[in-house]
């Protein structure tokens, strides 16, 4: 297994790396946020960018990026446009989720951007190419709010992550019965386990999937979101609270 490494944080090894979402909709509420971290147990912030609203500005989204970095410090920042047809705040053109990834990648101002894995191969591979170019690492995700799919449609997607290129590969689904948080938890196990070369992160989402969001280190999932103030996705449960059942469970692994 490969890990992935960015700033002082390593993904793919030890207890699974908290991620913490910023969802403000200005640059006051964005870096008001971010000052709130500062007594948090985190690895990595993830701009939830969707949610500002300057995002069609690539000028203001470089001013908030730079002046975020400066209130984060060596926390790594994940920068994710997270598209309305996977749950996120906003509809944006295929071009234009293109370019606004490629763009903030050349600033050197994140770590990581978050590509959907399914807006089409072509798109996906050069997001991924510049990124690499300019040393930022990608998450490739998908997201499915309205079920479960399969145990080997969920491995299938985290493999056409793998293949595409992605430093790590990342599934969200929604259960609609206890049975569908297995399948999601087995399917991790089964990725992780038969064919995954680098850190995934998958997770079952609401309270039914709860469980699978501090499980990871046992079926293989590398990271899990944690909140501070409003939550990104449903299911999401207090960063403190989680980093403190991650360490109870690290310990008697």
């Amino acid at each position: 297994m490969n890990t992935v490494k960015v700033k002082n944080v390593e993904i793919g090894t030890g207890l699974p790396k908290i991620i913490v979402p910023i969802v403000g909709r200005t640059k006051e509420e964005i870096l008001a946020a971010a000052k709130s971290f500062e007594d948090v147990a985190m690895d990595i912030v993830e701009w939830r960018v969707d949610w500002f609203e300057g995002v069609f500005d690539f000028a203001q989204v470089q001013d908030c990026a730079q002046a975020l970095r400066k209130v984060l410090k060596d926390t790594p920042i994940l920068f994710t446009f997270r598209t309305s047809k996977e749950g996120g705040e906003k509809a944006i053109e295929l071009e234009d989720y293109v370019a606004l990834n490629k763009n903030i990648a050349a600033t050197g101002l994140v770590d990581l951007v978050d590509v959907e894995a399914f807006c089409g191969d072509a798109y996906v591979k050069e997001v991924i190419s510049a990124a690499h170019a300019y040393g930022v690492k990608v998450v490739a995700s998908n997201h499915d709010f309205d079920k479960t799919p399969s145990q080997s449609d969920i491995v299938y997607r985290l493999r056409k992550m793998q293949d595409l290129g992605a430093d790590i590969p990342k599934i969200a689904v929604m259960p609609q019965s206890k049975a569908d948080v297995l399948t999601l938890l087995s399917a991790t196990e089964e990725m992780a386990t038969n064919f995954a070369d680098r850190p995934i992160i998958t997770m079952s989402m609401a309270a039914t999937g709860l469980i699978s969001r501090l499980c990871g280190e046992v079926f293989g999932s590398a990271a899990t979101f944690g909140a501070v103030g409003k939550a990104s996705a449903p299911g999401q449960m207090n960063a403190k609270d989680l980093e403190t059942i991650l360490s109870l469970l690290h310990a008697s692994l």
